[in-house]
């Protein structure tokens, strides 16, 4: 079991910057792909991002690209998405999610079900 803590989500203005962060915990060993995905208000699950744990196939939604940057230290076992020039529309319950798998393959990597284990989210909210 891989268990995910989310922090760093907030209330900020329209084009302002947050910073959230994913804190592992667990059987760490074996991770393939390092995940954000969002939630909005009465819309599905959608994906924001994913890189490897190790390697650099690294996936964006074209809604954030540009503006948002996934990184991690592996050390720490922490995994960050660096978010700028915030939207209303980025308003969502942020999740952190984890795969045993590695995926370099964008169709597979942009899937929810590819992904094991899951945080409980941490709210962005962003006004306008």
């Amino acid at each position: 079991q891989v268990q995910l803590a989310e922090s760093g989500g907030g209330l900020v203005q329209a084009g302002d910057s947050l910073r959230l962060s994913c804190q592992l915990s667990g059987r760490t060993l074996g991770i393939g792909n390092l995940a954000w995905f969002r939630r909005a208000p009465g819309k599905e699950r959608e994906f924001v991002t994913s890189i490897p744990r190790n390697g650099d196939c690294t996936y964006y939604a074209d809604s954030v690209k540009g503006r948002f940057t996934i990184s991690k230290d592996n050390a720490k076992n922490t995994v960050f998405l660096q978010m700028s020039s915030l939207k209303p529309e980025d308003t969502a319950v942020y999740y952190c999610a984890v795969s045993r798998t590695v995926y370099c393959d964008g169709h597979l990597a942009l899937r929810d079900q590819s992904y094991a284990y899951w945080g409980q989210g941490t709210q962005v909210t962003v006004s306008s």
